[in-house]
């Protein structure tokens, strides 16, 4: 326990503000300028060293960046400064009155203004050039500084290779040579970026063998190996997603001389949507697996239509148990400790035990579309692999029981003597975790493809290769999401507007159109049409309330003619509970053709409500808004409780919005009105 602990808090630092390095590799900067007048030797025992690192990726000052104090400002844009060839100075400062305290500066380049007239009669010559290079900086809550004006460009040559003295880098100099006299000088060149508080995870049994990788020595860790540019579009990325979505969440992993190992990071509509469909997610790690160039790991969930919706990013330095366990951690802290109930992965011994130790209550399956993809890969080679791939796709696709699975698969195994098949016998052992006959009591939300040609499709597919850097990707990030929500909101608008096209008489297709959203409904309707290939419902036993009923249905098998199969049905009288064994409900979340066929020969006219997910519905978000707490049970300290409050309660603003032109008129009105309040406010604080 005391070594998770150890990594806990190595891994997810809760502070308001965190150094990342962006940099792969550690960078030294010994200086290159020196006093006019004093010891010099600093910079010629360094000036080699900084010529070759100095210019490594250290963004420029940013709108939006936020800081701990005035001086680590300060700090930030002299350092910035030193690189460039300038020095700084605080030109104006603005304090309140009554206590004195300094709430807004502005830090400008020491050419900024000019000097007033002198009437020496030797004056010193004007050096001021009137520059207009600065950062303007402002107390925000919390006590943070932010950056919210900059002006980049100067009006005078600037150079680093200039080896002059400027008064604000005189601190900086003597510092390093304090340092070197007490030991080697190493500096590391960090970003500060801001991202919300986080909630404490509770640890959950970091297992010994876990313990022990933890340990490795830091030689040894693995980091993201960020190219030029790379850096710099995560960083301004991040800065103005800050700026522009308040509820923005990030967290960074650093190893232990600070490079960047891992991020996670989710927006406030991913937030908002984890709310609403955390019930069941798929943690995609193609890019991880396939060794792409950005190492993405994606937490997808299925909306109301559904449709795939992104619930949070990661890049990960390394595919281990630390480092999954690192970004599992980071979801749990954005989503308030809120954990999934179903959770799909690719088959890794190293996610399942990550999951096992951060989710230890969520069902863990494993994703059957990934599996069966390595077919070819796994088994290709092998003679009669046709006749293997058949018997396979049997086993795993055909079997209605366990018995059945167990019977196909041993004589698969039999038939073409692959009993010392190493990929097949892990398969075997871990065949709870990812057949279909397995999981019939799970809900998966249609999350896992249960049909031999059905496919899946990734959430980033199209748009990330096998070479995609993270300068591209976190350039397509925004275009890839904002083409996501237009999806949603549209099938939004049709399942509101649309009267849906009834394709026959019975009457739980005119239920279900007027409830479930357009997608959905067209899923159901092939459920409809299907129970016209189901034939002979009868009674084969009755124990109590309970009634077994045999279907019979034509099923078209691939490369053959129809052939029919019976489905068990189980039915209870009193509760009207109805059971198929092909498990269709679990699977994707409505009732199948068996079922319905049960139901309609019982004389049952309406679909039973507890068979009407409520995910599935179109006005799902109205009538089931996010939990919010009350006011009382905010911290009256904490942003990010005020946040998420108030971000719960606008969205249901939002929805009630979309719903007419009129309501759309009325919140309009009502949230311009409360930001002309909110300009008043500030306005009142500057005086």
């Amino acid at each position: 326990m005391e070594g998770c602990e150890k990594l806990e808090e190595k891994n997810i630092r809760l502070t308001e503000m965190e150094a990342v390095c962006l940099n792969s590799e550690q960078v030294f900067d010994g200086g290159n300028e020196c006093e006019d007048e004093g010891d010099c030797s600093i910079m010629d025992q360094d000036d080699e060293i900084s010529e070759t690192h100095s210019q490594k990726e250290r963004p420029p000052p940013t709108v939006g960046l936020e800081f701990e104090s005035f001086d680590e400002a300060y700090d930030f844009y002299n350092v910035f400064a030193k690189e460039q060839g300038f020095g700084i100075r605080v030109s104006n400062s603005w304090f309140r009155s009554k206590r004195k305290e300094r709430y807004r500066a502005k830090l400008s380049c020491s050419s900024a203004g000019f000097k007033k007239k002198s009437e020496a009669n030797n004056p010193r010559p004007e050096t001021r050039t009137g520059c207009p290079a600065m950062i303007v900086i402002k107390l925000v809550d919390s006590k943070r500084w932010r950056i919210v004006e900059v002006e980049i460009q100067h009006n005078h040559p600037v150079s680093p290779d200039v080896k002059r003295f400027y008064k604000s880098h005189k601190k900086m100099i003597l510092a390093a040579k304090k340092a070197q006299q007490l030991e080697p000088v190493m500096e590391v060149h960090t970003i500060k970026l801001y991202r919300t508080a986080a909630v404490d995870v509770v640890d959950n049994g970091y297992s010994d063998v876990d313990e022990r990788e933890a340990r490795r020595n830091h030689v040894n860790s693995k980091h993201l190996e960020l190219k030029e540019g790379d850096a710099h579009a995560v960083y301004n990325y991040f800065c103005r997603m800050k700026l522009t979505n308040p509820n923005f969440f990030y967290l960074m992993d650093l190893d232990n001389v600070g490079r960047l190992r891992n991020v996670f990071w989710a927006d406030a509509r991913s937030r908002a949507a984890y709310s609403y469909f955390y019930d069941t997610i798929r943690i995609d790690t193609t890019c991880l697996a396939s060794k792409f160039e950005i190492p993405l790991i994606s937490f997808v969930g299925v909306n109301h239509h559904g449709q795939s919706i992104l619930l949070g990013c990661g890049f990960l330095g390394h595919d281990s148990v630390e480092y999954f366990i690192w970004v599992f951690r980071a979801l749990l802290s954005c989503m308030l400790g809120r954990p999934p109930q179903v959770i799909i992965t690719d088959q890794s011994k190293a996610l399942q035990t990550a999951v096992s130790v951060v989710f230890p209550g969520a069902r863990h399956c494993y994703c059957l579309w990934y599996i069966m993809q390595r077919v070819p890969e796994k088994l290709g080679g092998l003679n009669g692999f046709e006749a293997i791939k058949t018997q396979l796709n049997k086993a795993v696709y055909d079997s209605l029981k366990i018995s059945e699975f167990e019977t196909f698969w041993g004589d698969m195994i039999g038939r073409h003597g692959l009993g010392d098949n190493k990929w097949l016998q892990a398969l075997y052992e871990d065949r709870q975790k990812w057949v279909p006959v397995y999981l019939k009591d799970i809900s998966l939300a249609g999350m896992i493809p249960i049909e031999e040609n059905k496919g899946l499709t990734a959430f980033f597919d199209g748009y990330v290769h096998k070479h995609t850097s993270f300068k591209e990707f976190v350039d397509k990030y925004d275009l890839v999401l904002q083409r996501k929500y237009h999806k949603e909101a549209t099938g939004d608008l049709e399942s509101r507007n649309s009267n849906f096209e009834l394709k026959s008489r019975c009457k739980f297709e005119l239920q279900l159109s007027q409830v479930y959203t357009k997608e959905i409904f067209k899923k159901f309707l092939s459920e409809v049409e299907g129970m016209y290939s189901c034939f002979n419902t009868r009674q084969v036993n009755v124990n109590g309330p309970i009634i077994t009923y045999v279907v019979k249905e034509r099923v078209e098998v691939e490369g053959r003619d129809k052939e029919v199969r019976n489905y068990e049905v189980l039915y209870e009288t009193t509760q009207v509970d109805i059971r198929c064994i092909c498990s269709l409900f679990n699977f994707k979340g409505y009732l199948c053709r068996h079922a319905l066929n049960v139901l309609t020969y019982n004389g049952v006219e309406e679909i039973p409500s507890q068979y009407i997910l409520p995910r599935w519905c179109k006005d799902f978000k109205r009538r089931y808004p996010l939990d919010y707490d009350t006011v009382d049970d905010i911290d009256a300290n904490d942003p990010l409780q005020w946040s998420n409050h108030l971000y719960k309660r606008v969205i249901q603003v939002v929805e009630q919005g979309a719903q007419s032109q009129q309501h759309y008129k009325a919140a309009l009105q009502g949230l311009e009105e409360l930001l002309h309040k909110f300009s008043i406010v500030e306005a009142d604080s500057l005086f």
